[in-house]
């Protein structure tokens, strides 16, 4: 490993210390890849927590470090990507490739973090937070006061619409007043003349598109 001796050193103790940063969950691993010819995809110099993927010093790459030193991966570095190991251990890994001076790897560093229980947490606490399938399209608004939800329901109406009222003809201005119906907004106190303000109607029309509406449903 004459290509990176000098920093040899160092390495080690920089994924010591990564190691020691995240805890006995995380894997980090020193590779020398100066010679992938004899080592296949490189072979693990040093390698701290190496328990989680059951890897230790001597032991080669994986089958990404493979696609760089073939020279059809032209970076190489990837970050939190999810792996998996053989024995079922759900891993977010980063992978960051040394380069010498003509920018050939010579060395790898690769982190390997143990995300299994989190996963495991993650499903649990969704099972708790879900709704049925038949309720994911509610939308609930908790609010003070009832004018609040009465503002809230014209603007689902224009929303509705899919234009300003301003810019609304007779129709959409009856597809509008239907989906307030529908949502009940009429059983607001004195809801009839905020509607009849908002969609610049009288109140004599705004009975006649309740009708209508009302009669085609």
């Amino acid at each position: 490993m004459e290509h990176i001796n000098e920093e040899l050193d160092f390495l080690k103790s920089l994924i010591k210390g990564m190691a020691n940063h995240f805890g006995e969950s995380c894997e980090t691993v020193l590779l020398d890849v100066s010679n992938p010819e004899e080592y296949g995809s490189g072979l693990i110099v040093a390698i701290e927590n190496g328990q989680i993927t059951g890897r230790k010093v001597g032991d080669t790459g994986t089958n990404l470090g493979l696609e760089v030193l073939s020279g059809k991966e032209n970076d190489g570095d990837k970050h939190n990507y999810m792996t998996q190991t053989k024995d079922g251990k759900m891993l977010r890994s980063t992978t960051m490739y040394i380069r010498n001076d003509e920018g050939v790897p010579i060395g790898c560093i690769c982190i390997n973090l143990d995300i299994t229980d989190l996963v495991m947490a993650e499903n649990t606490i969704r099972q708790f937070t879900r709704t049925d399938d038949i309720n994911t399209g509610v939308n609930e608004v908790f609010v003070n006061n009832v004018n609040d939800v009465l503002e809230l329901l014209i603007q689902e109406a224009q929303d509705y619409v899919g234009k300003p009222v301003a810019r609304m003809n007779k129709e959409e201005k009856m597809k509008g007043i239907h989906y307030l119906d529908r949502k009940g907004a009429f059983l607001i106190k004195k809801a009839g003349e905020t509607i009849c303000s908002y969609f610049s109607i009288s109140k004599y029309t705004l009975y006649n598109y309740l009708e209508k509406s009302r009669e085609n449903d």
